[in-house]
C-alpha cells in the first residue's frame, strides 16, 4: 500500500476531522500518566485546525484542516520514501506536484520543517470543491513504500473501535471498554462513567477541560 491506495481509503475530509479530533480525545485519557502519541490544535492558525502524530520513534503525520481543503502528509523514517536516502535531502519524485497553491504554503511551515526541509515521504490533499483525494504522480516498485501501509491505520479503519483498542493495547498494554471507545468516536456527550471505563487513572476534570477545548461535548453530571 502507497499513497495511490491511501487516497482511495481516507474518509472525507469532515469524517477525517471528527476521527482525529476523537483519537487525540481517547488517547489522552487512555495515555495517562504518559504523553499521548495523538493531538489535536483547535485554530492552530486562525480557522486552522491541525491533527498531528508523532511516535517518538522518528514517524509522524500531519493533517492540516484549512478552508480552502486539507493536506495530509506523513514521514516514514525508515521508507524507501525517505528524503534522507540522499545528500543533498530530496522528495521523492512527484511527491509534491500537483499540490494546489491554496494548500502548497504548508509544505514551508516550520513546524514542518527539519533544518529547513519539509520531511516528508508521502502528501495528500483533498482541495475545497473537489470530490476525492489526491495525490502527486509518485511511482513505486512492489518492494517500495512510502509508509502509506501503517501510518495511518487508526484514520482509515473501518471498524475504528477495534483498531483504536488494539492500538491502546500495543502501545499502552491495556485493555480498554469498547463501548466508551465507541462512544467518543461517535461524539457523544463525554460522561464520568465513560473516562472511568477507559482509564482508571484519568481525572474527568482534566479529561473534561481537554474535550471542551477540542470542541467535543460534556455531560458534567
Amino acid at each position: 500500500m502507497t499513497v495511490h491506495e491511501l487516497v482511495a481509503a481516507l474518509p472525507a475530509p469532515a469524517d477525517l476531522r471528527d476521527r482525529c479530533r476523537a483519537l487525540a480525545l481517547l488517547e489522552s485519557i487512555v495515555s495517562v500518566p504518559y504523553t499521548a502519541d495523538h493531538t489535536f490544535a483547535v485554530d492552530w492558525r486562525p480557522g486552522v485546525d491541525l491533527a498531528f502524530m508523532r511516535n517518538g520513534c522518528g514517524d509522524r503525520y500531519a493533517v492540516v484542516f484549512d478552508p480552502a481543503g486539507v493536506l495530509l502528509h506523513g514521514f516514514d523514517h525508515e521508507s524507501d520514501a525517505t528524503p534522507w536516502r540522499e545528500e543533498p535531502r530530496a522528495h521523492w519524485p512527484g511527491l509534491l506536484d500537483g499540490l494546489p497553491a491554496s494548500l502548497a504554503h504548508y509544505a514551508r511551515a516550520e513546524e514542518f520543517l527539519i533544518e529547513g526541509f519539509f520531511d516528508a515521504t508521502l502528501c495528500a490533499w483533498y482541495e475545497t470543491g473537489a470530490t476525492a483525494w489526491q495525490c502527486g504522480p509518485v511511482e513505486f516498485a512492489d518492494d517500495e513504500g512510502d509508509g502509506a501501509d501503517w501510518l495511518f491505520d487508526l484514520l482509515t479503519a473501518a471498524d475504528g473501535v477495534r483498531a483504536f483498542a488494539d492500538y491502546a493495547e500495543g502501545s499502552y498494554e491495556r485493555s480498554v471498554d469498547e463501548e466508551a471507545v465507541a462512544a467518543v468516536l461517535k461524539g457523544a456527550p463525554l460522561d464520568r462513567r465513560t473516562v472511568a471505563a477507559l482509564s482508571a487513572d484519568a481525572d474527568f476534570d482534566t479529561v473534561a477541560t481537554k474535550a471542551r477545548a477540542l470542541g467535543h461535548p460534556v455531560q458534567d453530571s
